[in-house]
């Protein structure tokens, strides 16, 4: 390994970058940024030379983990021959092969791309397609989500952090609450309740909105920074039965459940549900270069046959991106990933459901595959939340000193209001899931002093 650097030469880099660069989602005077030098594998190092685990794959996109040899070459490869050719006029090779790819790996007969560069674009741009095909303006979507950050995704999303634009949102974007039987909104005390007491909310949704004005419903194939409020059996379809019943188009967010995040391919393909349109983004490159898309049925593709996709971006089809995407895919059959997803996602189940033997502040564990959330709670039967939804930095103090446990601990772990997030890279072993739960059982430990 690389010699490392001096604390003096990292705090100095940092500088620059809080000076010179904007940090997201942030309080620019109160970021205290790492510097991460080298990644490989499960683990990333900082440029002084600490080791983390990677619990999270960053932002749940690198599925296959750092520092694959394999994506490197392969967008080596491409750089050397072409970079750039303009999308509009031209194609490349591997712009087909990818296509094609991708329509082996999507359910049904979803089996035409648009691509993007992230999971935002391909959000704003399906919600487009749907707009023209049906000709109708409103898009459904669920409070407990979140599309993205750009003007369109962040009004589609329900996450509150498009409170702070709220004034400019883009209109015509109608929000509905869903099944969440932990929680449920309306008193369910099974999930066939809460999942029939959703579906019947989101008809009187759709009955008081118009159906001759809603061009589609969009929900993520399975729940993720919200929660991982996983969808009850039966809902999925339930929904689907609903958009046949009114003439209206679904749209399955795969952003962060797609490309085996979720235990399949898709996150929709546990629910045996075929949408119209389905977006994805983070796995299709597990994070090596930006790219995204929406892929779209035969019955949608065929409508811009004969009318004009007035849609594009100057990096569409980006042949180096795309370059990454296509050895990605072929790393995810050759390798097994999405396999041993589903295998470590049951042994998490297990390690979690003895952890919640001896920490009283667990109240649930909601998982597919490896895409979790430990939801911490002060009481067991009143489920008080340990953290409030949308919680300000004061109501945090608790879930504050577990993060910073766990990190301690020499682990990076996603923590957002009482959720703590597991979602480590898909090629995770069991040793490496031991040692991530180890720590976040520390962290834990901390909050089980504040039960009742």
């Amino acid at each position: 390994m690389e010699e490392f650097i001096s604390t003096e030469e990292s705090a100095e880099l940092i500088n620059e970058s809080k000076k010179y660069t904007f940090f997201p989602w942030s309080k620019q005077g109160a970021v205290n940024p790492e510097l991460i030098e080298k990644a490989e594998g499960v683990y990333f190092y900082t440029a002084t030379g600490k080791k983390f685990l990677d619990f999270a794959s960053q932002l749940v996109n690198m599925n296959i983990g750092h520092g694959n040899q394999r994506v490197t070459k392969a967008i080596v490869k491409q750089m050397e021959k072409l970079a750039f050719v303009c999308p509009a006029l031209f194609t490349t090779k591997v712009r087909g092969e990818v296509g094609r790819k991708i329509a082996e790996v999507t359910p049904g007969n979803l089996t035409k791309t648009f691509f993007t560069l992230g999971g935002a674009e391909a959000v704003e741009n399906a919600m487009k397609i749907a707009r023209w095909y049906t000709g109708k303006q409103k898009i459904l979507t669920q409070y407990r989500s979140y599309h993205g950050a750009t003007h369109g995704a962040i009004a589609a999303g329900g996450d509150p952090r498009n409170q702070a634009v709220y004034q400019n949102l883009m209109p015509n974007i109608v929000h509905f609450e869903g099944p969440f039987p932990y929680r449920c909104p309306w008193g369910g005390k099974t999930e066939e309740e809460s999942k029939d007491l959703a579906l019947q909310h989101l008809e009187r949704i759709i009955q008081f909105e118009g159906p001759n004005t809603i061009a589609a419903i969009m929900l993520e194939g399975e729940s993720g920074t919200s929660g991982c409020v996983n969808f009850p059996k039966g809902y999925w379809k339930g929904v689907k039965a609903l958009t046949e019943k009114y003439n209206i188009l679904t749209i399955a967010d795969e952003v962060m459940s797609g490309f085996g995040r979720a235990g399949k391919w898709f996150g929709i393909e546990n629910h045996d549900v075929v949408p119209d349109m389905l977006v994805f983004a983070k796995g299709i490159t597990a994070g090596y270069l930006p790219l995204g898309g929406v892929v779209v049925s035969d019955k949608v593709s065929a409508y811009f046959d004969n009318n004009p996709l007035t849609t594009g971006l100057t990096h569409y089809a980006h042949p180096v991106c795309l370059a990454a995407a296509n050895e990605v895919l072929d790393i995810y059959k050759d390798d097994k990933i999405i396999e041993n997803a589903r295998e470590m996602g049951k042994y998490v189940e297990s390690r979690v459901e003895a952890l919640a033997e001896k920490h009283p502040s667990i109240g649930i564990f909601r998982n597919r595959g490896l895409l979790g959330c430990i939801e911490l709670v002060k009481n067991r039967d009143n489920k008080d939340p340990m953290a409030p939804w949308n919680a300000t930095p004061p109501e945090m103090e608790i879930m504050s000193k577990v993060s910073a446990k766990i990190k301690e601990c020499g682990v990076y772990g996603m923590v957002r209001w009482n959720w703590i997030f597991v979602a480590p890279p898909l090629i995770v072993t069991k040793g490496q899931i031991d040692e991530g739960l180890d720590a976040i059982s520390k962290g834990i430990a901390i909050a089980d002093e504040y039960c009742y």
